[in-house]
């Protein structure tokens, strides 16, 4: 099975359990390919912890789940040490985050300092605890689901944390056929546990390896700068995309174009997601009167293709 049948049976599995929503399956695995972290932003109960499970499943990996809460306090995500009167020593026991992937649920219900716990697993790949640097397994994701900052109980991000995840998604309502195939059908939760894996860490390895060799010319470089700059303008946000975002960007592009079939990035690929990219990171101008993913969409319109 070559890469292109590898991405097209991930992709209809997982439609198979997110029904009616390809473009977020696809973003999804778009995110993943590209090695990055994912957010899932919606109301309760529109299917962000199915996808996230499902996600974990088709792709092989070891899958842990911690739900955030307002007590949830950072040992209980990273571990700690407990005395072992037989050793007559402190024995570590890790926490929840070492596991390939990850699932953060409403991450905005837990305290600030307990979000801060998770930067550097997700920047490093490692965490710090008790003194001692630990590494995380490979390959190491996070999928964070929170609830719009409106809903009681939440605590806004903070931006160092938002820079961290690569894509932001919303799954939204589903549309009429799609909720009639929920209500007569099975449930979602009996069909996840049901998915084979498709992957396994070494196969994922060798399509992020695919990933890293998709050619990026340099007219489409001079794209992604322009659109960077154009953020930097002050005309449409008030603070600019960093050169971190930009990488981010551009290696999101090139998985885009992967699942789309080619091994080169076209300007198509870095408009599909650049919204999902970008928007998270920046607060549109306030006189613009436009949401940042509406922002983002001016945006790209305005800025010459290559």
């Amino acid at each position: 099975m070559n890469v292109a049948q590898k991405i097209q049976s991930i992709l209809d599995q997982l439609n198979t359990v997110i029904a009616g929503k390809p473009a977020q399956v696809r973003d999804s695995v778009v995110c993943l390919l590209a090695g990055g972290h994912l957010l899932i932003e919606d109301v309760p109960g529109v299917g962000k912890t199915t996808l996230a499970h499902a996600l974990a499943r088709t792709l092989g990996l070891a899958f842990s789940r911690v739900q955030f809460t307002a007590d949830l306090m950072p040992s209980d995500l990273l571990g700690v040490s407990v005395y072992d009167r037989v050793r007559e020593a402190f024995i570590f026991h890790p926490g929840p985050v070492f596991a390939q992937l990850l699932l953060a649920d409403e991450i905005n219900r837990a305290s600030p300092k307990t979000q801060s716990a998770l930067l550097e697993a997700m920047e490093e790949q490692q965490v710090s605890v008790e003194g001692q640097t630990r590494p995380l397994p490979q390959p190491f994701f996070v999928i964070a689901t929170q609830n719009p900052h409106d809903q009681l109980g939440t605590y806004q991000l903070p931006e160092s944390q938002l820079d961290r995840f690569l894509m932001r998604i919303s799954l939204g309502y589903p549309e009429r056929a799609s909720e009639r195939a929920l209500l007569t059908g099975n449930g979602r939760r009996e069909m996840v546990e049901q998915l084979p894996a498709l992957l396994d860490a070494p196969g994922l390895a060798e399509l992020h390896a695919a990933v890293s060799r998709v050619h990026v010319a340099e007219p489409l470089l001079d794209y992604v700068q322009d659109l960077t700059a154009a953020t930097r303008s002050g005309r449409w946000f008030l603070q600019g995309l960093s050169p971190r975002a930009a990488i981010a960007l551009t290696r999101a592009a090139r998985a885009q174009a992967l699942v789309a079939g080619r091994d080169y990035v076209a300007p198509d690929d870095v408009q599909a997601i650049l919204p999902q990219c970008v928007a998270h990171r920046m607060i549109p101008v306030g006189d613009a009167g436009r949401g940042a993913v509406e922002q983002v969409q001016a945006m790209i319109d305005a800025v010459p293709l290559p």
